[in-house]
């Protein structure tokens, strides 16, 4: 995967938050944050160019890409911090102003025709058969018409946190799609189990608020 284009723009987008959830999760000065920063880039990028180019149609290169700059981070740990810690510092990191308006402005879209023609037509794509960075899912609209489970088989986040050696930090990633959702603000985020904890698979739900 090329380093210019979305990768470049993701992480001028998010440099500044994860620097500054640097200093307010784990107490890193700022000249420390920046250097800390300097060498996660490197990393992240080093990630990125290793990766094979996502198909067009693919509505998951984010994902991987957001996963490869959490991950340049996260090799920059000596000892990787705990899971709870790691949780909060994704979460200040992806959760800027800018990405709160993008789930703002997409949760108008939730649960139209578009949004629900969209979730079947990437059912179908399995971008996950050609691609092992990506992701496989069924589409599962709930007979009382409260929403949809999005069930995912496949994960590419599993897939490069794992050959990273950066298998336990996997959950704080996963929680990110509670807060996304809340952020939203048209749904609430329910779940059973996840790949990363050893479930059959990653069960997204979305049910319509009350």
């Amino acid at each position: 995967m090329k380093y210019s284009g979305m990768p470049s723009v993701m992480w001028s987008l998010f440099v500044s938050s994860f620097e500054k959830a640097l200093t307010d999760v784990f107490r890193i000065r700022d000249e420390e944050a920046k250097r800390i920063s300097k060498q996660a880039k490197a990393e992240y990028r080093r990630i990125i160019e290793s990766l094979p180019e996502f198909e067009k149609g693919d509505r998951f290169k984010m994902n991987i890409v957001s996963c490869a700059m959490f991950a340049g981070f996260c090799r920059q740990f000596r000892p990787l911090p705990d899971v709870k810690d790691l949780t909060e510092f994704y979460k200040q990191g992806m959760m800027n102003r800018k990405m709160k308006l993008f789930c703002k402005v997409s949760g108008l879209k939730k649960f139209s025709k578009r949004d629900r023609q969209g979730m079947a037509a990437t059912a179908k794509f399995r971008a996950a058969d050609r691609n092992p960075y990506s992701w496989n899912m069924e589409y599962l609209p709930y007979e009382d018409g409260s929403g949809y489970e999005a069930r995912f088989t496949k994960c590419g986040i599993c897939t490069l946190m794992k050959e990273l050696g950066l298998k336990n930090a996997i959950p704080a990633m996963c929680r990110l799609d509670y807060t996304m959702a809340e952020a939203g603000g048209v749904c609430d985020f329910v779940r059973k189990y996840t790949l990363a904890s050893g479930g059959p698979y990653c069960d997204c739900g979305y049910r319509k608020k009350r």
